[in-house]
């Protein structure tokens, strides 16, 4: 009797522990990397469709500036960009489907923010994108001023930091407001443009977007005012320093690209460079590809087949797009923006 109560207790504890180490690898798990590799293709969460950011045509094709960053990941790890699978996901569901694996990465103008990274356990690797939030209103208003928007009906999305942001401006201002609030992102546009709310409010890189899906898309316009800071990130779970060190060093590379005159278009002569800060980052010398469990040309995948950070920002945002968004802060620090990326070395 002693000996079955005794193997008993023994089986529990070995139950208990099982499911201990189970429920600490839901939470960080350590190996994104090589389950990415074996499957073969690196799983997105995306924003189902923001034009210049990540928008599928008719036939499924993603394009847009969080869409190539992607790709870019992909270029690092498989040297293939289009070994990057895109899984649109609304903004409620996001972070819980990046806890869940059901992405390895997100990469939709997600807000980097200290709550985000202690409520979920993830990591916002380095800014991708820096933004602030802003208002779009009828052009008929005739108001040029964020202060002057007193007793507006203003539709935003719930459960965002954008929605946090706009009672605190509206309050910090002593000014009222009627909050016409949505989950959906498409329904927020449809009753901005549908006359239900006089002002809409988003990141300012989203209003650029937006104006786009209007009715008539000359009849709006942006204020200037920015009311607050926004860096947009890629998204990863913590406790996975591997694959964030990915993620964040090929964000890194492109920069760095851009910061050496380093393009798609001639990146071959790159690789015949000596000059060192070159050589480090085309993997002509150094093993900081095999250091990150890559390829010694893993930032040459990148740049060749994706290209630097300022040829995916003006081909899907900037002046090669239908946005046409001034670069501003997002210049390099060299050309009086704040884009700045640590040395390769």
């Amino acid at each position: 009797m002693r000996t079955f109560r005794g193997g008993l207790l023994i089986g529990l504890a070995v139950a208990v522990a099982v499911a201990a180490v189970a429920a600490a690898y839901e939470l960080y798990d350590t190996r994104t990397l090589k389950r990415t590799v074996r499957r073969g293709e690196v799983l997105c969460g995306v924003n189902k469709g923001l034009p210049g950011f990540s928008i599928p045509d008719d036939k499924g094709n993603w394009t847009g500036f969080d869409v190539d960053f992607c790709r870019a990941v992909a270029a690092a790890i498989f040297d293939d960009p289009k070994k990057a699978k895109f899984v649109p996901l609304d903004a409620d569901e996001r972070f819980k489907e990046l806890q869940s694996r059901k992405v390895d990465i997100l990469s939709r103008n997600s807000t980097w923010s200290m709550s985000r990274e202690e409520n979920y356990d993830l990591y916002f690797p380095a800014v991708a994108y820096y933004d602030g939030q802003g208002f779009m209103l009828p052009r008929s208003r005739k108001i040029d001023s964020a202060l002057d928007l007193n007793d507006s009906k203003v539709c935003v999305q719930e459960a965002t930091t954008t929605q946090l942001n706009l009672s605190d401006y509206f309050r910090a201002n002593n000014m009222k407001y009627q909050e016409m609030k949505f989950g959906k992102l498409d329904d927020v546009i449809k009753a901005y443009d549908s006359g239900q709310c006089d002002t809409l409010t988003a990141d300012v890189s989203q209003l650029y977007a937006l104006r786009l899906n209007l009715g008539k898309p000359g009849d709006h316009v942006i204020l200037p005012d920015v009311i607050s800071k926004e860096p947009l990130a890629p998204v990863v779970r913590q406790r996975d320093d591997d694959w964030m060190m990915i993620v964040k060093w090929t964000l890194y590379a492109m920069i760095n690209a851009e910061e050496l005159g380093i393009t798609s278009k001639n990146i071959d002569e790159a690789l015949k460079s000596k000059k060192p800060d070159v050589m480090r980052l085309v993997g002509t010398e150094g093993t900081y590809g095999e250091d990150l469990g890559l390829t010694k040309d893993w930032a040459v995948r990148i740049i060749r087949q994706v290209g630097n950070y300022g040829e995916v920002y003006e081909r899907n945002v900037g002046s090669e797009s239908k946005l046409k968004i001034p670069r501003g802060l997002n210049q390099l620090w060299s050309a009086g923006g704040i884009q700045y990326a640590p040395p390769i070395r």
